[in-house]
Protein backbone atom coordinates (compact mmCIF):
# COMPACT_ATOMS: atom_id res chain seq x y z
CA UNK A 1 0.00 0.00 0.00
CA UNK A 2 1.26 3.47 -0.80
CA UNK A 3 1.52 6.43 1.58
CA UNK A 4 -1.84 8.12 1.91
CA UNK A 5 -1.71 11.47 0.14
CA UNK A 6 -3.52 14.31 1.89
CA UNK A 7 -4.91 17.57 0.55
CA UNK A 8 -2.27 19.48 2.50
CA UNK A 9 0.40 17.64 0.46
CA UNK A 10 -1.17 18.87 -2.76
CA UNK A 11 -1.49 22.40 -1.36
CA UNK A 12 2.18 22.43 -0.37
CA UNK A 13 3.29 21.22 -3.81
CA UNK A 14 1.11 23.87 -5.48
CA UNK A 15 2.27 26.65 -3.15
CA UNK A 16 -1.28 27.51 -1.99
CA UNK A 17 -3.25 27.14 1.22
CA UNK A 18 -5.10 23.93 1.98
CA UNK A 19 -8.40 25.83 1.72
CA UNK A 20 -7.47 27.15 -1.73
CA UNK A 21 -6.47 23.67 -2.86
CA UNK A 22 -9.78 22.31 -1.59
CA UNK A 23 -11.74 24.97 -3.45
CA UNK A 24 -9.70 24.37 -6.61
CA UNK A 25 -10.42 20.63 -6.48
CA UNK A 26 -14.14 21.38 -6.10
CA UNK A 27 -14.08 23.83 -9.02
CA UNK A 28 -15.11 26.80 -6.87
CA UNK A 29 -15.66 30.04 -8.84
CA UNK A 30 -13.54 32.16 -6.49
CA UNK A 31 -10.37 30.29 -7.53
CA UNK A 32 -8.55 31.47 -10.64
CA UNK A 33 -8.45 29.18 -13.66
CA UNK A 34 -4.64 29.09 -13.54
CA UNK A 35 -4.63 28.02 -9.89
CA UNK A 36 -7.31 25.40 -10.49
CA UNK A 37 -5.40 23.90 -13.41
CA UNK A 38 -2.14 23.91 -11.43
CA UNK A 39 -3.69 22.15 -8.42
CA UNK A 40 -5.52 19.59 -10.58
CA UNK A 41 -2.40 18.81 -12.61
CA UNK A 42 -0.31 18.27 -9.47
CA UNK A 43 -3.04 16.04 -8.02
CA UNK A 44 -3.08 14.05 -11.26
CA UNK A 45 0.72 13.77 -11.41
CA UNK A 46 1.04 12.35 -7.89
CA UNK A 47 -2.11 10.20 -8.04
CA UNK A 48 -4.07 12.10 -5.38
CA UNK A 49 -7.75 11.17 -5.11
CA UNK A 50 -10.12 13.52 -3.23
CA UNK A 51 -11.95 11.98 -0.28
CA UNK A 52 -15.71 12.24 -0.70
CA UNK A 53 -16.59 10.85 2.71
CA UNK A 54 -17.29 13.91 4.84
CA UNK A 55 -16.69 14.78 8.49
CA UNK A 56 -16.04 12.03 10.97
CA UNK A 57 -16.09 9.39 8.24
CA UNK A 58 -13.23 10.99 6.31
CA UNK A 59 -10.59 8.66 7.72
CA UNK A 60 -12.73 5.53 7.35
CA UNK A 61 -13.25 3.03 4.57
CA UNK A 62 -16.56 1.92 3.19
CA UNK A 63 -17.49 -1.74 2.85
CA UNK A 64 -17.17 -1.66 -0.90
CA UNK A 65 -14.79 -3.39 -3.31
CA UNK A 66 -14.44 -1.49 -6.57
CA UNK A 67 -14.35 -3.74 -9.64
CA UNK A 68 -13.18 -2.12 -12.89
CA UNK A 69 -13.81 -4.10 -16.09
CA UNK A 70 -13.74 -3.17 -19.79
CA UNK A 71 -17.10 -4.68 -20.76
CA UNK A 72 -20.21 -6.50 -19.63
CA UNK A 73 -21.30 -7.44 -23.15
CA UNK A 74 -20.44 -11.13 -22.84
CA UNK A 75 -20.15 -13.75 -20.11
CA UNK A 76 -16.40 -13.15 -19.73
CA UNK A 77 -16.35 -10.48 -17.02
CA UNK A 78 -19.69 -11.36 -15.36
CA UNK A 79 -18.10 -14.72 -14.45
CA UNK A 80 -15.20 -12.87 -12.79
CA UNK A 81 -17.76 -10.79 -10.90
CA UNK A 82 -19.57 -13.96 -9.84
CA UNK A 83 -16.32 -15.31 -8.42
CA UNK A 84 -15.74 -12.10 -6.48
CA UNK A 85 -19.32 -12.02 -5.18
CA UNK A 86 -19.24 -15.66 -4.08
CA UNK A 87 -16.16 -15.02 -1.93
CA UNK A 88 -17.47 -11.76 -0.43
CA UNK A 89 -20.98 -13.13 0.15
CA UNK A 90 -20.52 -13.91 3.85
CA UNK A 91 -18.53 -10.76 4.62
CA UNK A 92 -19.63 -7.12 5.05
CA UNK A 93 -17.95 -6.24 1.75
CA UNK A 94 -19.95 -5.70 -1.43
CA UNK A 95 -18.64 -5.25 -5.00
CA UNK A 96 -19.44 -2.16 -7.05
CA UNK A 97 -18.74 -2.16 -10.78
CA UNK A 98 -17.28 0.36 -13.20
CA UNK A 99 -17.08 -0.26 -16.95
CA UNK A 100 -14.37 1.35 -19.10
CA UNK A 101 -15.21 0.28 -22.66
CA UNK A 102 -11.55 -0.64 -23.30
CA UNK A 103 -10.70 3.09 -23.07
CA UNK A 104 -7.70 3.96 -20.87
CA UNK A 105 -8.87 7.52 -20.24
CA UNK A 106 -12.28 6.25 -19.19
CA UNK A 107 -10.54 3.68 -17.00
CA UNK A 108 -8.60 6.49 -15.32
CA UNK A 109 -11.83 8.33 -14.51
CA UNK A 110 -13.53 5.17 -13.23
CA UNK A 111 -10.55 4.36 -10.99
CA UNK A 112 -10.47 7.92 -9.66
CA UNK A 113 -14.18 7.78 -8.84
CA UNK A 114 -13.87 4.36 -7.23
CA UNK A 115 -10.94 5.38 -5.04
CA UNK A 116 -12.63 8.64 -4.02
CA UNK A 117 -15.08 6.59 -1.92
CA UNK A 118 -12.22 4.97 0.01
CA UNK A 119 -13.12 1.36 -0.79
CA UNK A 120 -11.75 -1.60 1.15
CA UNK A 121 -10.19 -2.93 -2.03
CA UNK A 122 -10.06 -2.52 -5.81
CA UNK A 123 -10.01 -5.18 -8.54
CA UNK A 124 -8.96 -3.98 -12.01
CA UNK A 125 -8.99 -6.03 -15.22
CA UNK A 126 -5.65 -6.05 -17.02
CA UNK A 127 -2.15 -4.74 -16.41
CA UNK A 128 -2.11 -1.90 -18.96
CA UNK A 129 -3.12 1.53 -17.61
CA UNK A 130 -2.17 5.10 -18.39
CA UNK A 131 0.35 6.82 -16.09
CA UNK A 132 -2.29 8.64 -14.03
CA UNK A 133 -4.32 5.48 -13.37
CA UNK A 134 -1.23 3.48 -12.49
CA UNK A 135 -0.05 6.17 -10.07
CA UNK A 136 -3.46 6.23 -8.36
CA UNK A 137 -3.46 2.46 -8.01
CA UNK A 138 0.10 2.45 -6.66
CA UNK A 139 -0.78 5.11 -4.07
CA UNK A 140 -4.12 3.60 -3.06
CA UNK A 141 -4.37 2.95 0.70
CA UNK A 142 -6.23 -0.32 0.08
CA UNK A 143 -5.34 -3.63 -1.60
CA UNK A 144 -5.30 -3.42 -5.42
CA UNK A 145 -5.58 -6.65 -7.44
CA UNK A 146 -5.11 -6.68 -11.21
CA UNK A 147 -6.82 -9.68 -12.77
CA UNK A 148 -7.05 -11.75 -15.98
CA UNK A 149 -3.39 -11.37 -17.02
CA UNK A 150 0.10 -12.05 -15.65
CA UNK A 151 2.13 -10.96 -18.70
CA UNK A 152 3.43 -7.62 -17.47
CA UNK A 153 4.36 -5.53 -14.43
CA UNK A 154 1.59 -5.55 -11.80
CA UNK A 155 1.13 -2.63 -9.43
CA UNK A 156 1.03 -5.10 -6.54
CA UNK A 157 -1.29 -8.12 -6.43
CA UNK A 158 -2.11 -10.02 -9.62
CA UNK A 159 -4.29 -13.03 -10.55
CA UNK A 160 -4.68 -14.46 -14.04
CA UNK A 161 -3.26 -16.56 -16.85
CA UNK A 162 -0.47 -15.93 -19.32
CA UNK A 163 -2.21 -14.97 -22.54
CA UNK A 164 1.06 -15.37 -24.42
CA UNK A 165 1.14 -18.98 -23.26
CA UNK A 166 -2.57 -19.44 -24.04
CA UNK A 167 -1.86 -18.44 -27.64
CA UNK A 168 1.15 -20.74 -27.84
CA UNK A 169 -0.74 -23.73 -26.44
CA UNK A 170 -3.59 -23.31 -28.92
CA UNK A 171 -1.14 -22.97 -31.83
CA UNK A 172 0.57 -26.20 -30.85
CA UNK A 173 -2.81 -27.93 -30.49
CA UNK A 174 -3.87 -26.82 -33.98
CA UNK A 175 -0.54 -27.85 -35.49
CA UNK A 176 -0.69 -31.23 -33.74
CA UNK A 177 -4.10 -31.75 -35.35
CA UNK A 178 -2.41 -31.43 -38.75
CA UNK A 179 -3.54 -27.97 -39.90
CA UNK A 180 -1.11 -25.73 -41.78
CA UNK A 181 -3.24 -23.10 -43.54
CA UNK A 182 -4.38 -21.13 -40.52
CA UNK A 183 -6.20 -17.82 -40.14
CA UNK A 184 -7.06 -15.55 -37.20
CA UNK A 185 -10.07 -13.33 -36.43
CA UNK A 186 -10.06 -10.90 -33.48
CA UNK A 187 -12.21 -8.05 -32.19
CA UNK A 188 -11.47 -4.93 -30.09
CA UNK A 189 -8.01 -4.94 -31.62
CA UNK A 190 -5.72 -3.36 -30.51
CA UNK A 191 -7.58 -2.11 -27.39
CA UNK A 192 -7.91 -5.64 -26.01
CA UNK A 193 -4.34 -6.12 -24.80
CA UNK A 194 -4.98 -9.71 -23.71
CA UNK A 195 -6.22 -10.72 -27.16
CA UNK A 196 -3.15 -9.02 -28.64
CA UNK A 197 -0.90 -11.12 -26.41
CA UNK A 198 -2.69 -14.33 -27.37
CA UNK A 199 -2.20 -13.51 -31.05
CA UNK A 200 1.49 -12.78 -30.40
CA UNK A 201 1.99 -16.09 -28.59
CA UNK A 202 0.02 -17.90 -31.29
CA UNK A 203 2.20 -16.49 -34.07
CA UNK A 204 5.39 -17.22 -32.10
CA UNK A 205 4.48 -20.91 -31.75
CA UNK A 206 3.55 -21.13 -35.43
CA UNK A 207 6.84 -19.53 -36.41
CA UNK A 208 8.78 -22.00 -34.26
CA UNK A 209 7.13 -24.76 -36.31
CA UNK A 210 7.92 -23.03 -39.61
CA UNK A 211 4.32 -21.97 -40.21
CA UNK A 212 2.88 -18.48 -40.73
CA UNK A 213 -0.67 -17.15 -40.54
CA UNK A 214 -2.16 -17.26 -44.03
CA UNK A 215 -4.62 -14.43 -43.33
CA UNK A 216 -6.18 -12.48 -40.47
CA UNK A 217 -9.04 -10.08 -39.81
CA UNK A 218 -8.66 -7.59 -36.96
CA UNK A 219 -11.90 -5.79 -36.16
CA UNK A 220 -12.10 -2.77 -33.86
CA UNK A 221 -15.70 -3.43 -32.77
CA UNK A 222 -17.01 -5.75 -30.08
CA UNK A 223 -17.46 -9.51 -30.27
CA UNK A 224 -20.84 -10.94 -31.17
CA UNK A 225 -22.19 -14.03 -32.89
CA UNK A 226 -23.26 -11.85 -35.80
CA UNK A 227 -19.77 -10.36 -36.06
CA UNK A 228 -18.22 -13.82 -36.01
CA UNK A 229 -20.55 -14.90 -38.81
CA UNK A 230 -19.76 -11.85 -40.94
CA UNK A 231 -15.98 -11.83 -40.40
CA UNK A 232 -15.71 -15.54 -41.14
CA UNK A 233 -17.61 -15.10 -44.38
CA UNK A 234 -15.32 -12.19 -45.28
CA UNK A 235 -12.12 -14.06 -44.47
CA UNK A 236 -13.15 -17.20 -46.37
CA UNK A 237 -14.19 -15.17 -49.41
CA UNK A 238 -10.73 -13.62 -49.43
CA UNK A 239 -8.78 -16.77 -48.55
CA UNK A 240 -10.87 -19.87 -49.33
CA UNK A 241 -7.94 -22.26 -48.86
CA UNK A 242 -7.95 -21.79 -45.06
CA UNK A 243 -8.09 -25.05 -43.12
CA UNK A 244 -8.50 -23.60 -39.63
CA UNK A 245 -9.44 -20.29 -38.02
CA UNK A 246 -8.45 -19.25 -34.48
CA UNK A 247 -10.73 -16.62 -32.88
CA UNK A 248 -10.06 -14.18 -30.06
CA UNK A 249 -13.29 -15.25 -28.35
CA UNK A 250 -15.81 -18.09 -28.22
CA UNK A 251 -18.58 -15.71 -29.24
CA UNK A 252 -16.85 -15.24 -32.59
CA UNK A 253 -16.24 -18.96 -33.06
CA UNK A 254 -19.95 -19.63 -32.45
CA UNK A 255 -20.75 -17.10 -35.17
CA UNK A 256 -18.30 -18.88 -37.47
CA UNK A 257 -19.98 -22.21 -36.69
CA UNK A 258 -23.37 -20.69 -37.58
CA UNK A 259 -21.88 -19.54 -40.89
CA UNK A 260 -20.58 -23.04 -41.61
CA UNK A 261 -23.96 -24.58 -40.85
CA UNK A 262 -25.71 -22.06 -43.11
CA UNK A 263 -23.27 -22.62 -46.00
CA UNK A 264 -22.97 -26.38 -45.65
CA UNK A 265 -19.29 -26.22 -44.66
CA UNK A 266 -18.32 -29.35 -42.74
CA UNK A 267 -16.59 -28.71 -39.40
CA UNK A 268 -13.80 -29.77 -38.98
CA UNK A 269 -13.45 -31.67 -42.28
CA UNK A 270 -13.52 -28.54 -44.45
CA UNK A 271 -12.82 -25.90 -41.82
CA UNK A 272 -11.61 -26.27 -38.22
CA UNK A 273 -12.58 -23.69 -35.56
CA UNK A 274 -11.09 -22.71 -32.20
CA UNK A 275 -12.04 -19.94 -29.77
CA UNK A 276 -11.12 -18.69 -26.31
CA UNK A 277 -12.77 -18.45 -22.87
CA UNK A 278 -14.78 -21.69 -22.54
CA UNK A 279 -18.04 -19.76 -22.31
CA UNK A 280 -21.20 -21.51 -21.14
CA UNK A 281 -22.64 -20.46 -24.50
CA UNK A 282 -20.77 -23.41 -26.04
CA UNK A 283 -22.73 -25.97 -24.03
CA UNK A 284 -25.90 -25.73 -26.15
CA UNK A 285 -24.34 -26.29 -29.58
CA UNK A 286 -24.70 -29.47 -31.66
CA UNK A 287 -20.89 -29.70 -31.67
CA UNK A 288 -18.41 -28.93 -28.89
CA UNK A 289 -16.11 -26.20 -30.19
CA UNK A 290 -12.40 -26.06 -29.37
CA UNK A 291 -11.62 -23.43 -26.75
CA UNK A 292 -9.33 -22.41 -23.88
CA UNK A 293 -10.51 -22.19 -20.28
CA UNK A 294 -9.18 -18.96 -18.74
CA UNK A 295 -10.49 -19.75 -15.21
CA UNK A 296 -12.56 -16.57 -14.95
CA UNK A 297 -14.66 -17.58 -11.92
CA UNK A 298 -11.59 -18.79 -10.04
CA UNK A 299 -9.75 -15.56 -10.86
CA UNK A 300 -12.57 -13.58 -9.23
CA UNK A 301 -12.53 -15.81 -6.17
CA UNK A 302 -8.78 -15.52 -5.66
CA UNK A 303 -8.82 -11.74 -6.18
CA UNK A 304 -11.45 -11.36 -3.44
CA UNK A 305 -9.48 -13.70 -1.15
CA UNK A 306 -6.40 -11.51 -1.56
CA UNK A 307 -8.38 -8.39 -0.63
CA UNK A 308 -9.78 -10.09 2.47
CA UNK A 309 -6.31 -11.24 3.54
CA UNK A 310 -4.40 -8.03 2.70
CA UNK A 311 -5.83 -5.41 5.03
CA UNK A 312 -2.58 -4.86 6.94
CA UNK A 313 0.03 -2.28 5.84
CA UNK A 314 2.75 -4.87 5.31
CA UNK A 315 0.93 -7.52 3.30
CA UNK A 316 3.33 -8.97 0.69
CA UNK A 317 2.55 -8.73 -3.01
CA UNK A 318 1.00 -11.87 -4.50
CA UNK A 319 0.92 -13.14 -8.07
CA UNK A 320 -1.38 -16.09 -8.67
CA UNK A 321 -0.79 -17.67 -12.08
CA UNK A 322 -3.36 -20.15 -13.38
CA UNK A 323 -2.71 -22.41 -16.35
CA UNK A 324 -4.83 -22.05 -19.52
CA UNK A 325 -6.51 -25.35 -20.43
CA UNK A 326 -7.31 -26.23 -24.05
CA UNK A 327 -10.32 -28.35 -24.99
CA UNK A 328 -10.23 -29.66 -28.56
CA UNK A 329 -13.90 -30.58 -28.72
CA UNK A 330 -15.18 -31.69 -32.11
CA UNK A 331 -14.13 -28.68 -34.16
CA UNK A 332 -10.39 -29.41 -34.45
Amino acid sequence: MGKKLLLKDIAKLAGVSEMTASRAMRGAQDVSEATRQKVEQIARDVGYVPNRIAGALASSKVNLVGVVVPSLNSSVFPEVLSGISSTLKDTPLKPVIGVTGYDLLEEEEVIREMLSWRPTGVVVAGLEHNDAARTMLANADCPVVEVMDVDGDPVKHCVGISHLEAGRVMARTILDAGYQKIGFIGTKMPQDYRAEKRLKGFEQALEEAGVSLVDQELYSGVSSIETGHQLTEMLLARTPELECIYFSSDVLSVGAYMHCLAKGISVPDELALAGFNNLKLLRGLPMTLATTDAHRFEIGQKAAEIILASQGPNSPAQTVKLEPQVTRGGSL
